[in-house]
């Protein structure tokens, strides 16, 4: 069998060529499309559920809404494990899909679960889902650098949240970015004790004052005079004043009493949990931006680079990368780029010694690429991503092929220089390569074999 293939590749050489540049063409195609990174992606498929319940104890998180919520959806279809964690004011639910499990038709099923999960929980709570990322989204991250000295923690931290994020989250295959560090800034109303204990009033007044102040009511269409005008009470709150100007009660003689008249209004921090800093420099607010799941990271990086280079930002203020995973990328795409090209020069110099053959070096050499892009055709199909693992399997990989290559043209070699002049050259070497072909494919099926343990392997393992 063996030896007619390669008699038929030998009789019809154009067919042979006309297939190999289809293939190539094929992985090249397969080469751009297939996504690109440094670690493989070896988590589970998982959907995360938060819930912010603050000031609230764990016991408490953990009764009242953890555990209806790990009960609830214990039921979601193909879901494997399903771990609830309580904490201070906060809770989190993972649930762990069986391995082929499409991401974003679990959270669909989430989400059902939630809805029928609602009615049971306290009327506060609103449990929401976490970003569509793996555990190895995390592919960027940066850090605002103020070298005006004009902005602080909290400037730099509300230029983060409201222009660097909204800005970056909108890139194609991002999923979420988180920012850290500096101050949240918040209105903050100091009540002092005495004062509502005089005009008698309670923290829930003035928790309800501070709530109205800071709406907008919506009325009905007046038509006047053949014009129709447009009714609304406008009350957001946009200043410090205007918070304290908002009624709290009405006190004797129908004097109001304002919001100012019993608390102190201010800005302030909001309470920090942790803090960043960047080279023993002291504090610094800066995102991480976390990678969708299936996204191409080289692509979302070099995407995430552009908008950053497009921003308009203050005076002074630059965005300084301290973690980028394209530079990895890269670097293991060079690690195997420079492996090809030393085992393309070991190859080319044992043959040039050995068989003083420039063409049969050339035959060799050519092997090497071509072996490596045709194994982007079952990469891309197969959903996987090129990275560490399977570049370092492909400059493994490459050897054999290679000593399967170097087998033909030593024998070819052998049996030319064993040859009478006058001899037919062409029948010499497809009878060469006949004598070798059973042996050698079946050499490289043996390896082959060896691996099937390894590629019958689900999930982690």
């Amino acid at each position: 069998m063996i030896e007619r293939i390669i008699e038929l590749c030998a009789k019809r050489p154009w067919l042979v060529f006309g297939a190999t540049a289809l293939f190539i063409v094929w992985a090249v195609v397969a080469m751009k499309r297939t996504p690109l990174d440094a670690i493989p992606d070896l988590s589970d498929p998982q959907v995360i559920v938060f819930t912010d319940w603050m000031g609230r104890s764990p016991d408490l998180v953990e009764d009242q809404v953890t555990y209806p919520l790990v009960r609830a959806l214990q039921s979601t279809p193909q879901a494997r494990t399903v771990r609830g964690y309580s904490m201070f004011g906060m809770s989190f639910v993972y649930v762990i899909f069986e391995d082929g499990t499409d991401i974003y038709w679990a959270r669909t099923r989430i989400l059902e679960q939630l809805g029928r999960v609602r009615q049971i929980l306290p009327p506060d709570v609103s449990p929401v889902l976490g970003p569509d990322a793996s555990g190895v989204g995390w592919v960027f991250q940066y850090a605002l650098e103020d070298t005006s000295g004009q902005l602080d923690l909290a400037q730099l931290r509300e230029l983060q949240d409201f222009t660097i994020r909204p800005t970056l989250q909108a890139v194609s295959g991002v999923a979420e970015v988180a920012s850290f560090g500096g101050f949240e800034r918040q209105y903050q109303i100091v009540l002092d004790p005495n004062r509502l204990a005089a005009y008698g009033l309670s923290l829930a007044d003035v928790t309800r004052a501070a709530r109205d102040a800071n709406s907008e009511v919506g009325a009905r269409v007046l038509e006047l005079a053949g014009r129709e005008y447009v009714l609304r009470g406008r009350g957001y709150v946009k200043t410090l004043a205007d918070l304290e100007a908002s009624v709290v009660s009405v006190g004797a003689g129908g004097s109001p009493i304002r919001l100012r008249d019993v608390a102190r209004v201010q800005f302030g921090p909001e309470i920090r949990r942790g803090a960043a800093d960047w080279d023993g420099r002291g504090e610094v607010v800066g995102g991480i931006v976390v990678m969708r799941i299936g996204s191409n990271a080289l692509e979302v990086n070099d995407a995430i680079k552009a908008e950053i280079a497009r921003l308009s930002l203050p005076h002074g203020v630059r965005i300084v990368p301290t973690y980028d995973r394209s530079e990895l990328i890269r670097g293991s795409v060079a690690t195997l780029t420079g492996t090809l090209i030393q085992q393309g020069i070991i190859v080319a110099l044992i043959c040039l010694v050995f068989l003083f053959s420039v063409r049969s070096a050339i035959v060799a050499i050519i092997v090497i690429p071509l072996a490596v892009l045709i194994t982007f055709i079952p990469a891309f199909h197969l959903g996987m991503t090129i990275n560490i693992m399977s570049l370092a399997g492909i400059a493994i990989a490459v050897g054999e092929l290679e000593d399967a290559s170097t087998t033909f043209v030593e024998n070819a070699a052998r049996k030319l220089s064993l040859a009478e002049g006058g001899s037919d050259r062409r029948r010499i070497i497809l009878d060469a390569i006949k004598e070798v072909g059973r042996p050698t494919f079946f050499s490289l099926l043996l390896v082959t074999v060896s691996f099937v343990p390894l590629l019958s392997l689900t999930g982690q393992a």
